[in-house]
């Protein structure tokens, strides 16, 4: 975490920033190009969350994800100004990450991955404040659906984790990813279909 903050000088005193939140992106995006470090820090407080959450998403490891998105703000503080002006600032940003967790889960053998899938029936399990027998039966559903998406190749959980998980429109998955919205909406199915047949059988218990 230290990495950021060094190159950014980003310890100091949050507070003093507090009166800017309400500063569009593209503001941000343009004093943060004239050298305003202020301006960065402010880019990294609003879509930080966002960020860890999906590359966390794809890579199933909290410290690993926190690395990453250092290392994605890292590259997006030093593209910055390569940055086009109708680009919005959340998909350009989800678009390094994505490069980013990529290189590193090509780099070391596949873990197992973790998510939240929004199917309505999960949600019901984990909204009623369990009973331990069923607190252990949504720790067993959630071992299921960690091994359902390591299951899908890599773009079809890129795609799902996207729409499913962020709610990214195809637009947005189609800037972030490269690929063709029929593409996604291809891979989507497909993942949609097997998470089910996966974890369907499951849930219906």
């Amino acid at each position: 975490m230290k990495r950021l903050a060094q190159e950014l000088s980003l310890e100091g005193q949050p507070g003093a920033f507090a009166g800017s939140l309400m500063n569009s992106s593209a503001d941000l995006v343009a004093r943060a190009c004239q050298g305003e470090q202020e301006a960065f820090r402010l880019i990294f407080e609003r879509y930080s969350r966002p960020i860890i959450s999906f590359i966390y998403d794809l890579v199933g490891d909290r410290e690993l994800a926190e690395d990453l998105t250092q290392e994605t703000f890292v590259r997006a503080h030093r593209g910055l100004k390569a940055l086009r002006e109708e680009a919005k600032l959340s998909t350009w940003l989800f678009g390094i990450a994505k490069n980013v967790a990529r290189e590193s889960l090509r780099s070391r053998t596949r873990q197992q991955q973790r998510v939240e899938l929004d199917d309505a029936a999960v949600l019901d399990l984990s909204d009623r404040g369990p009973a331990p027998v069923d607190q252990l039966l949504d720790r067993e559903l959630n071992g299921v659906i960690r091994r359902s998406l390591a299951a899908l190749d890599d773009d079809k959980r890129m795609v799902f984790t996207l729409k499913i998980l962020h709610q990214c429109s195809y637009e947005e998955i189609a800037e972030i990813t490269g690929f063709s919205i029929p593409k996604l909406k291809t891979d989507l199915h497909r993942a949609r279909v097997e998470m089910r047949r996966r974890i369907g059988p499951y849930v219906r218990v």
